[in-house]
């Protein structure tokens, strides 16, 4: 029996009407978390950094695909249950039943939609480790002379990693009596600083903070000196240093992934040349007689290189699976929440959503962090963290399989 033609345009009319229906309450929807996530993640970094107000406006850019990548897998599952439980709710999929038309013409449109925002989402996750972190540090390092200038406005102290300092008073950018301790770093050893008054200085191009103090009494390693007039040479700490930020180095959670198989042939390059360096020594030291020597505290260092990068290659093998995973759980969310909300056409398109979320809570996040740390330590394999999108798409194409034949 070959279908009218009102069910033939109805068939053809359906798929714009869902995609239209799905685009305006992912949108809305999406919209309004994604501001609560900046405005949190603003919040959450202006507090623990003490950032002046420019800096914080200048964290928005780069908190933003972070707050996406987050944001567009849980509101793209909210419009799929909104949608299609008030569809199912008002006896829609039943009256395209009725004409002989299938869920799936109902469904596809989701499916691909989805699929679509699946690879935004990779995009998004890839945008928001490299380019996103990065520039939140930047932003953050650029800010170090206000940032210890505030703080020491406010509570006359200041600690960091590399230094501490202690000031009776600021006075515009005069910092009066200050007491600066700074760590020891390379060939330079530990110092203690005390000056009549000191400035802070911020030389970007050299990523430095330089500490101009004069009158100064300085004491490292029990050993004293006063220096009248400007003390030389001027202490330098690196920004990073300075900072309370996060360190930033070359891991493979903040890397693009295009950078990854290359680092991964350097870093397998590095087992390689430790494991020989370390055969090497062994098979001198026993070929010389001398195995007290194989007890030297030094061998257990050479094991801890060996580890660190036998772990560090074992990220670079991860990352990958993990932002692609990440990023197709869109597709899964939808695949698991768009069938669920057709046969629970009697509830509220929140508590359908509920429904689904909650599982996914409880199994999906739980599996992720679990692949995500064994994949890391090389317990188990890298494409262990798919197993919870493969338990979604099961679990929908049994949803699925229902919907269809009832």
């Amino acid at each position: 029996m070959r279908p009218s033609g009102e069910t033939v345009s109805f068939m053809r009319t359906l798929p714009r009407y869902v995609l239209s229906e799905l685009a305006k309450v992912f949108s809305i929807s999406l919209a309004a978390l994604t501001l609560m996530m900046i405005v949190l993640g603003v919040v959450r970094e202006a507090t623990a950094q003490n950032l002046p107000l420019a800096a914080v406006v200048r964290l928005i850019p780069y908190i933003l695909p972070d707050a996406l990548r987050v944001a567009v897998p849980v509101t793209l599952l909210l419009a799929a249950t909104c949608v299609y439980g008030r569809m199912s709710g008002s006896n829609e999929i039943v009256a395209a039943k009725s004409l002989g038309i299938s869920p799936m013409a109902i469904l596809w449109p989701a499916y691909i939609f989805a699929f679509l925002l699946s690879l935004v989402t990779v995009w998004l996750n890839d945008v928001a480790v490299s380019w996103g972190r990065n520039g939140m540090q930047r932003v953050v390092l650029d800010s170090v002379e206000e940032i210890v200038y505030g703080m020491l406005k406010a509570e006359g102290s200041f600690q960091s990693p590399a230094f501490s300092i202690n000031v009776n008073r600021v006075e515009g950018r005069r910092l009066i009596l200050p007491i600066l301790s700074i760590g020891a770093r390379g060939n330079a050893p530990a110092m203690t600083l005390r000056a009549d008054w000191a400035e802070l200085e911020t030389d970007r191009e050299a990523d430095v903070l330089r500490i101009l103090a004069h009158n100064a009494t300085v004491n490292a390693e029990g050993m004293t000196m006063r220096v009248r007039g400007l003390f030389e040479p001027v202490p330098e700490i690196p920004l990073r240093d300075a900072s309370r930020s996060q360190q930033v180095e070359t891991v493979p959670s903040w890397m693009a992934l295009r950078m990854i198989p290359e680092e991964k042939i350097k870093q397998k390059e590095t087992i390689r040349r430790l494991n020989q360096e370390h055969a090497a020594r062994a098979a001198y030291q026993m070929l010389s007689g001398d195995f007290k020597g194989l007890t030297d505290p030094q061998w257990q260092t050479r094991a801890s290189q060996r580890e660190a990068a036998w772990s560090r290659l074992c990220r670079l093998r991860l990352e990958p699976h993990r932002r692609w995973s990440a990023g197709f759980s869109c597709l899964c969310f939808v695949w698991v929440g768009a069938p669920m909300a057709i046969r629970r056409r009697k509830s509220d398109f929140l508590a359908v959503f509920f429904l689904c979320f909650l599982p996914i809570l409880i199994v999906y996040y739980p599996m992720l962090i679990y692949g995500i740390d064994g994949a890391k330590n090389g317990t188990i394999p890298c494409f262990a963290i798919w197993t919870g999108n493969v338990l979604l798409l099961l679990w929908g194409g049994w949803l699925l399989r229902r919907v269809i034949r009832y």
